[in-house]
């Protein structure tokens, strides 16, 4: 029985290019694919594939959200964070999400069906590039100090990408199905939980950390 695989990133001629790279190999079929981390979501439960490509900012919800969502919510389907970033903060980041693998955009084809096979069987995969003390770190004993977003609720952190994307209090309600000053809330603890002060500031906070990009 073939692999069920599932694409998600916001451009398109990067899902181009893993498409064909997967469609060559054998026992591997890709469903479907999806530019944004919602579509992401509800894909995935309608189609449950076996594996999931998660690029790290994509709208509406960034794959570090949706790889924790799916974690909780859908076992069955295995995530592998695609990304152009080797740095440990990204990769313990994605590993503590409950992503499966972490998986560089430069990697070749032989990398690539090694990932997707090791998840597929319950094994996990990072990219050779990464050191070796992000495994000990992600396997370890947490950090003693707090990392940036983990301050955060969930719904905060969900409020934050959409702020940083542009979308007024209103828009954000309405994407989230509340009410206006419910976001207006979550913006005033947003500020005070991470000492910024301005909606320029929480943009700026959300590039570095990589949860939107820069030319959004």
């Amino acid at each position: 029985m073939a692999l069920r695989i599932l694409l998600a990133d916001d451009h398109s001629m990067v899902r181009a290019g893993l498409r064909a790279l997967l469609e060559e190999l054998p026992g591997i079929e890709v469903v479907g694919e999806v530019a944004d981390g919602p579509e992401a979501l509800r894909l995935i439960g309608e189609l449950k594939p076996d594996v999931v490509f998660l690029d790290i900012s994509m709208p509406g919800l960034n794959g570090l959200e949706v790889a924790a969502r799916v974690a909780r919510d859908h076992s069955h389907t295995r995530v592998i964070i695609l990304s152009m970033h080797a740095d440990d903060e990204y990769v313990r980041r994605a590993l503590h999400a409950g992503a499966a693998g972490y998986l560089l955009k430069t990697s070749d084809r032989s990398e690539l069906e090694l990932a997707v096979r090791a998840v597929a069987r319950g094994d996990s995969w990072l990219t050779p590039p990464v050191s070796r003390r992000v495994v000990a770190l992600a396997l370890g004993n947490p950090p003693a100090e707090t990392q940036p977003l983990e301050v955060l609720t969930p719904r905060q952190r969900e409020v934050l990408q959409l702020i940083a994307e542009g979308f007024s209090n209103k828009q954000i309600a309405q994407k989230l199905s509340v009410g206006v000053k419910t976001v207006e809330s979550h913006r005033t603890e947003l500020m005070e939980r991470l000492d910024i002060h301005g909606i320029a500031g929480l943009v700026r906070y959300a590039i570095r950390l990589g949860i939107v990009r820069s030319e959004m």
